[in-house]
């Protein structure tokens, strides 16, 4: 499987789930089973490489500012509902943060943002396929600490200051 067909059955099971990270999750474990065990780990290996780039600094402030806030858990949720937004808001975001200010036609932190069903797809669609868990998918570990420059997501003003665009349309 290649990046195209990673994003294409990404977009046409959001479209088909009008937006609902819930209702995505499933359509993406009905398409993923579809497909033969190592196509699935596949995109199991897209998915978490993106996962992974999304890892930063500047990310997890707009999870900060889009959510009202984001401990782990929810920044994890973040990054797999951030892919499940498709090719051009996931790589707009991961160049640059302040751009989902522009990319996001609205966000409402009760429905939006939190995909950490769409994070489990893959190895549910696997193991509905084979039976099994699945196995390790050969990617290096994520680096230690998220990528960029450190922030106090803690510090509105710090917030206001990194992405200035995001928090006067979302922050506060």
């Amino acid at each position: 499987m290649d990046e195209t067909e990673f994003w294409e059955i990404v977009d046409s099971t959001r479209e088909a789930a009008e937006g609902d990270p819930d209702d995505h999750a499933e359509l993406l474990v009905e398409r993923l089973v579809q497909l033969d065990p190592e196509a699935v780990l596949d995109f199991a290996r897209h998915f978490e490489a993106r996962y992974n780039r999304a890892w930063s600094w500047d990310l997890l402030a707009a999870a900060v500012i889009l959510l009202g806030g984001a401990g782990d858990d929810a920044f994890d949720s973040f990054r797999c509902w951030l892919i499940g937004q498709g090719r051009e808001v996931f790589e707009g975001a991961v160049h640059d943060a302040e751009s989902l200010a522009e990319l996001l036609e609205d966000f409402d932190p009760a429905v939006d943002g939190d995909g950490e069903e769409l994070g489990y797809a893959a190895d549910e669609a696997y193991e509905q396929l084979t039976g099994l868990e699945t196995p390790d998918l050969g990617l290096s570990p994520p680096p230690d600490r998220p990528a960029g420059a450190p922030l106090d997501v803690d510090d509105d003003e710090a917030l206001a200051e990194r992405l200035p665009r995001l928090w006067d349309r979302f922050g506060g």
